[in-house]
């Protein structure tokens, strides 16, 4: 859906004129009362279940929680997922033309932040025809799009659901996301930022900050398990007795070659990033991360902040989780708690770290399919 009108954004800056990607599941009913928008984190989009005809095996990323009969049902619901503004996946962004220059922005694409995305998500259901949303829903980044939601526009959000997310970003989490952009930054492909120019993708410095990235997501005890200390086939043929300890008359020891099965993991994860992300979009999303805060204009006083919020809530959480950990959500929680706004917590005790919030853990689905179920429709 394209907007002629200009966008003002936290910055001072405003897009003048922008597209949004957006894909619906269900329909609407007819007092519009059963609309439910789900936000997308990190490298994920407005493709948020099912499949293309023409692409079968490019499956929507929440696709167990999104469809007829599963928790978020859409037997019952009609389902937006919408593309912010800044990614690489249709809507407006960093690959796109400038209107103002009749350049791609690159570089110049303006810094946007979780509140603007909102806005311009209320402005796309404005156009649906969409007052009052039935819930909100995302994980991760997408969590604190929900919170924002409930926020921003208090009176358009009935309930939300706040999954594996936090009221603002750690400065180890800051840490891990800058370290991730001066991979990107000072890959010698990058040139500033405007790399289209010069028919270049910055792919080294994609594929470092994924696999930062990709480390923070998993769990200790799920690399463990998965890789532990295993070597490649490859390394291990070397060895005359495999269940031997390395030594150096067994392998080749090397400081470039691949040997560990982890360093395989996360460097096919690396190159798969690479190939399908824009370096420009992962620097704008990390720092719409990094400055998502809603209590600082309340001096850090989070319930304070969350005083505005009248929507019903869910949240949940991961123990193993320690990028999003489950002692964020309970921040919330308890924000909420004095403000006496209705709120149900759930803690899981799942093995998967921060990604667990993709996967198909029993508890934490049965939980989000009975909060759904509680959610009335009128028509």
């Amino acid at each position: 859906m394209h907007f002629d009108a200009a966008l003002p954004l936290q910055s001072g800056a405003a897009l003048r004129a922008y597209s949004l990607s957006y894909e619906t599941y269900g329909q609407l009913n007819a007092d519009k009362s059963n609309a439910v928008l789900v936000c997308h984190a990190l490298n994920a989009s407005h493709h948020v279940a099912g499949v293309y005809l023409d692409q079968p095996n490019f499956v929507g990323w929440w696709d167990n929680m999104i469809g007829p009969g599963k928790p978020l049902d859409t037997n019952k619901f009609f389902v937006i997922g919408v593309n912010n503004l800044g990614s690489c996946f249709g809507s407006t962004g960093p690959m796109h033309i400038n209107p103002d220059t009749g350049r791609v922005y690159g570089a110049d694409f303006p810094v946007v932040t979780v509140e603007d995305w909102v806005h311009a998500q209320a402005r796309l259901l404005d156009v649906l025809g969409i007052q009052t949303l039935a819930a909100v829903m995302g994980g991760s980044l997408g969590g604190m799009q929900a919170l924002s939601w409930t926020l921003q526009y208090p009176a358009r959000v009935r309930h939300a659901l706040v999954i594996a997310s936090a009221p603002n970003l750690t400065a180890e989490n800051i840490a891990f996301n800058e370290v991730a952009r001066r991979a990107i930054v000072t890959d010698p492909d990058f040139h500033g930022g405007h790399f289209y120019q010069f028919n270049t993708i910055p792919k080294r410095g994609l594929r470092i900050a994924r696999m930062i990235g990709h480390i923070t997501y998993l769990s200790d005890d799920v690399m463990n398990e998965k890789f532990g200390r295993q070597l490649r086939d490859a390394v291990l043929a070397q060895a005359a007795d495999p269940a031997a300890l390395p030594d150096p008359g067994a392998f080749k020891y090397s400081t470039q070659e691949v040997e560990f099965q982890i360093e395989s993991y996360l460097r096919h994860q690396g190159d798969k990033f690479a190939e399908y992300f824009d370096a420009n979009t992962y620097l704008l999303i990390t720092r719409a991360l990094d400055y998502f805060d809603p209590a600082r204009a309340y001096g850090g006083n989070l319930s304070l902040a969350l005083g505005r919020a009248s929507a019903k809530f869910l949240l949940v959480s991961f123990t193993t989780d320690w990028r999003f950990s489950p002692r964020r959500s309970r921040e919330i929680v308890k924000a909420l708690l004095d403000n006496k706004r209705a709120v149900s917590y759930a803690e899981i005790n799942a093995l998967h770290g921060h990604d667990a919030f993709l996967l198909d853990d029993p508890r934490y689905m049965g939980v989000v399919r009975s909060y759904f179920q509680s959610i009335e429709v009128f028509s």
